[in-house]
């Protein structure tokens, strides 16, 4: 197994209310999932393979909630990233060279019953995990924001976190609001709803805990 290990920020817009039961572990408040997910890898290695300064994005579908299976997948990779480099990140988005079910990667691999091929295309991403704001663009597939949620009183700024001290994903992650369309080959579309704004350092064995 080639050691591997990516440090970054993301941003993941899914069409559950603000507090996204799946955290809590308890079911999906639509009774479905489906979910817009981009990374900004600021660091990152597989192997003897560097992969910092590369984008990474999926959409995800499921009839029910997660662990029950049958998911539908479409990854896309950064057209800059070379072969290798293309090699190793759908190795870590599936699942590949990482402990079983060590991170949300390979958990959710482990759900997917359909998997698109692959698309190498420019990916427009930035998102700032305190100010809460982001943006994806994969022109003609997929579409994301992010943004803080607003009180409906007074339209100021509320902030909140979720702390998961033994997660697969992230340790803290700040909660914003999302929108995301998603055209080809996954269609998807959802506004105003569960917005995760989160600093991921994962590695062939799971979160590395500060």
């Amino acid at each position: 197994m080639a050691y591997w290990k990516l440090k970054g920020r993301e941003l993941a817009n899914c069409n559950c209310e603000y507090g996204c039961n799946c955290q809590f572990g308890a079911l999906p408040d639509k009774g479905h999932c489906q979910a817009v997910f981009g990374m900004a890898i600021d660091d990152g290695f597989h192997g003897d393979t560097d992969l910092s300064g590369l984008n990474i994005a999926a959409v995800f579908h499921w009839p029910g909630p997660i662990h029950e299976g049958h998911g539908e997948c479409a990854a896309f990779v950064d057209e800059r990233a070379s072969e290798a480099q293309r090699n190793a990140l759908l190795t870590i988005m599936t699942g590949g060279d990482t402990d079983p079910f060590a991170t949300v990667f390979a958990v959710f691999a482990s759900t997917i019953e359909t998997m698109h091929e692959p698309r190498f295309l420019p990916i427009e991403f930035d998102v700032d995990v305190e100010g809460r704001t982001g943006r994806l663009r994969i022109e003609g597939h997929v579409e994301m924001d992010g943004e803080p949620i607003r009180s409906r009183v007074d339209g100021s700024e509320i902030r909140a976190r979720i702390n998961l001290p033994n997660g697969f994903e992230y340790e803290i992650a700040e909660i914003g609001s999302g929108t995301s369309r998603s055209f080809v080959p996954m269609q998807l579309d959802h506004s105003a709803s569960y917005g995760q704004f989160a600093h991921l350092h994962l590695d062939s064995h799971g979160v590395v805990r500060a």
